[in-house]
């Protein structure tokens, strides 16, 4: 990534780090975000014990971490890697990749007149930055609300050149979340329940398919994980009282993979 932010790092910022030396008992590696080396400690890499940290990481491999610690008079940054929890790597992980592509679009758009993609950031990206926290937050509003990039000062031949590949190229990448309800009752109305059940679910925005008595499928799509995430948890929990009131079990477990 050719942009670098300036500084360092906040404690307890998520960052994405590429490992680049494994040690016996720690990992070093480059914060791609900052351009500045991090180190992750062996009791930082995962629970338990670990025999060999090659098991867990690898030369050259992505991964997301968390600031533990900042020495900024020495550079040191303490990493961990087992703090960051799965909805954690996942945002993240997602942001950068969009990133990534956003920039992609600035390196293409500069190719095709010429300018190379440290041009394109002094003519386009370092305004962008003043007013939007990333690329990618300032092209989702030209996506959303037809921003027009000269409004920031970036020159009409180059904003609606970006405008224009933006629009055509940057649709929303929609993601997927998962589980499995078990869902029962015996009460003589059991048909009747399970059934308000389930359109409860389905009138929330959860798409619900049967596996076999009584199991069923649970789904939601968004482009942003954590709405996705917030839709089927409402949808569980608002599933979950109403099985109580209709005398129903009701068993929910989400399937990451």
């Amino acid at each position: 990534m050719f942009y670098k932010k300036q500084g360092f790092p906040e404690n307890d910022e998520i960052v994405i780090c590429t490992v680049k030396n494994i040690l016996p008992h720690s990992v070093f590696v480059d914060i791609d975000e900052y351009g500045r080396e991090g180190m992750v400690h062996i009791s930082e890499v995962s629970p338990g014990r670990i025999r060999n940290l090659r098991d867990f990481v690898s030369e050259g491999r992505k991964i997301v971490c968390k600031v533990l610690n900042i020495n900024k008079e020495r550079g040191y940054i303490d990493l961990s890697l087992r703090r960051v929890n799965l909805i954690q790597r996942r945002k993240k992980s997602d942001d950068f990749k969009q990133e990534m592509k956003a920039e992609k679009l600035l390196e293409q758009v500069g190719k095709s007149m010429k300018l190379s993609l440290e041009n394109m950031y002094k003519e386009v990206g370092y305004k962008i930055l003043k007013n939007y926290p990333s690329l990618t937050e300032c092209f989702k509003e030209i996506i959303s609300s037809n921003l027009k990039l000269s409004k920031l000062g970036i020159k009409n031949n180059i904003a609606e050149k970006i405008e224009s590949i933006v629009l055509e190229r940057m649709k929303p990448q929609m993601v997927s979340i998962k589980g499995i309800l078990k869902l029962l009752t015996r009460e003589s109305n059991g048909i009747e329940a399970i059934k308000k059940i389930l359109n409860n679910l389905s009138s929330k925005g959860v798409a619900v398919s049967y596996l076999g008595a009584p199991k069923y499928r649970l789904s939601v799509e968004d482009s942003d994980y954590k709405k996705a995430e917030n839709k089927l948890r409402d949808a569980v929990n608002s599933s979950m009282e109403l099985s109580k009131k209709l005398k129903a079990e009701f068993e929910f477990n989400r399937k990451d993979a």
